[in-house]
């Protein structure tokens, strides 16, 4: 025993400096948040003329992939996923899971990037409406996908014609979470914070856990959480998911600002969603499960779902929400293709795992509106993406004359 307790010591000691691993300091920010952060704080500061209050409301997208460690190809069509068809948001939060294999030089080495700049190319280019930065030789894009760190104001009209700019983007292992706003939103974000917390191997690692994104729109403040939580299908498996969202809803923290006002837990945040692979399964026989989505019972499936459980219970997830689903379950296909994993396989009986509504998108309080909460039906992994449009109220203050 104290081999081993040695042995873990060493391995520790080892990542502790590691970007995997967030199992310590929980106000890490990302360099972009931290120049937003010194310049925005500074807006507050002028509060000594009167001052009038109206209400708007803002349209957000929110959407949440595990593309299981496939680079995307330069082609993708993200249009559908993000629906900038039939609409327009105002702002977009976009999660990703397993952007890169979790393996162990994945988890335990450098954070590779390369992924969620390709991701992120694809996103700026079906936002923007445009095509994807060409690429140049060793297959790397040609130029990072720009965070614009809010030093200055920016106008609808800016010198690079972006009806969307990318405030911030934030990779553990194989999360990453990126948010885009509305050129002319831009001047009104402030307080731009970004924590995150690892779980998972050793109770410490990014290869499960959370990145969280917090900023205010004009008065209303929002929080976003994207994350990956174990997976398994035994009850045992179940109480670990629990376990990692306990942990990351009481160690998740951002800093209280120059005003010592501003919130510093997740719940504490006027507007707060919370979305991704959270592998909560179906309490049934497999079989049972399989016979139920060829039906396409959802109500019966659904009464059997670990977290609309959790959500009614209210063990871990107390008042939190989540929209009708409607949709088939989002996981487990074969890759390319429409068909559930190990479904027409029984010679595969070990590696079969019963569909799944893995993929989730919950919010938590007052002033959202849930609009829409569907999938999208790229192939690309074995998951489906999902996506929610809300409408939030968001105050506006402006000086009385």
């Amino acid at each position: 025993m104290e081999g081993f307790k040695l042995k873990k010591s060493k391995i520790l000691r080892r990542i502790l400096s590691n970007d995997n691993f967030d199992g310590g300091d929980h106000h890490q920010h990302s360099p972009e948040a931290e120049l937003e952060s010194s310049r925005l704080n500074r807006a507050s500061a002028d509060s000594n003329r009167s001052l009038s209050h109206h209400h708007d409301t803002k349209k957000i997208f929110v959407g949440s992939w595990n593309v299981g460690g496939i680079v995307p190809p330069k082609d993708l069509d993200m249009k559908d996923w993000l629906d900038t068809q039939n609409n327009s948001a105002d702002i977009y939060v976009l999660g990703f899971q397993e952007i890169v294999p979790l393996n162990a030089a994945n988890v335990l080495g450098p954070q590779n990037r390369k992924a969620s700049m390709k991701w992120n190319s694809l996103i700026a280019a079906a936002l923007n409406k445009r095509m994807p930065r060409k690429r140049v030789q060793d297959n790397k894009i040609a130029e990072h996908q720009k965070i614009y760190p809010m030093k200055e104001p920016v106008c609808a009209e800016d010198e690079h014609g972006q009806d969307f700019l990318c405030i911030t983007s934030k990779q553990l292992v194989g999360m990453s979470m990126t948010v885009w706003v509305r050129s002319d939103l831009y001047q009104h974000i402030r307080h731009l914070s970004v924590s995150s917390v690892g779980c998972g191997i050793m109770g410490c690692m990014g290869n499960k856990g959370s990145i969280s994104i917090r900023f205010c729109l004009h008065e209303t403040s929002f929080c976003f959480v994207c994350s990956h939580l174990a997976s398994g299908g035994t009850e045992v498996d179940r109480r670990q998911r629990n376990a990692n969202a306990t942990d990351i809803l009481s160690q998740t923290s951002f800093p209280a600002g120059l005003q010592q006002n501003l919130p510093q837990k997740i719940i504490d945040h006027d507007r707060v969603v919370w979305l991704g692979d959270l592998n909560y399964k179906i309490c049934l026989p497999d079989s049972a499960t399989r016979s139920l989505v060829k039906k396409r019972e959802w109500t019966t499936l659904l009464k059997n779902d670990q977290l609309k459980m959790e959500l009614t219970e209210g063990n871990v997830f107390k008042g939190w929400q989540e929209g009708a689903i409607e949709f088939p379950p989002t996981y487990k296909y074969h890759p390319n293709s429409e068909h559930y994993f190990g479904c027409d396989q029984p010679q595969m009986s070990k590696k079969r795992r019963a569909p799944a509504w893995c993929d989730r998108i919950i919010w938590f309080g007052q002033g959202m509106k849930q609009n829409k909460y569907d999938r999208s039906e790229s192939r690309l992994s074995d998951h489906r993406p999902v996506r929610a449009i809300f409408t939030a109220d968001v105050k506006i203050v402006g000086t009385s004359r």
